[in-house]
C-alpha cells in the first residue's frame, strides 16, 4: 500500500475532487466551478492526484480532461480487506460477550 495515495486523499479538497470525479470524467473549470475553489488550486491539487496515480489526464483539444485511475482504489480495496478476518473475529467475539450479558441480565430478572 503506497503512503503517497493515502496522503493525497487526506487532504480534504482532494478528496471532494476525487468524489466528484466518481460521477465521471472532468476539465479543471468544471471541478473548480462545481466546487467552488479556484482554478490554480484546483490544478494544484489535481497535480498531487496525479503525480500519486489517482487521476490521469487527456487532452482534448484545447481541454485537458481528469478522470479516477482505478488501480490504485483496486489496490485500496485489498488492503481493506486484508483485515476483514480480523474485524469478523473481533465482531464475533463482541457479539458472544454481548450475549453473555444479556444471558446474565436474563437470570437475575
Amino acid at each position: 500500500m503506497h503512503a503517497t495515495v493515502f496522503g493525497a486523499l487526506a487532504e480534504p479538497s482532494r478528496l471532494r475532487i476525487v468524489e466528484l470525479l466518481r460521477t465521471g470524467p472532468r476539465s479543471v473549470g468544471e471541478i473548480a466551478e462545481s466546487l467552488e475553489i479556484r482554478q490554480p488550486q484546483v490544478s494544484k491539487h489535481l497535480r498531487v492526484l496525479g503525480d500519486s496515480g489517482i487521476v490521469a489526464v487527456e487532452a482534448i483539444a484545447r481541454h485537458r480532461i481528469y478522470h479516477l485511475e482505478r488501480a490504485p482504489f483496486e489496490e485500496i480495496e485489498r488492503w481493506a480487506g486484508s483485515f476483514e478476518q480480523l474485524w469478523h473475529a473481533r465482531l464475533d467475539s463482541l457479539g458472544a460477550f454481548l450475549d453473555t450479558l444479556d444471558s446474565a441480565e436474563h437470570q437475575q430478572d
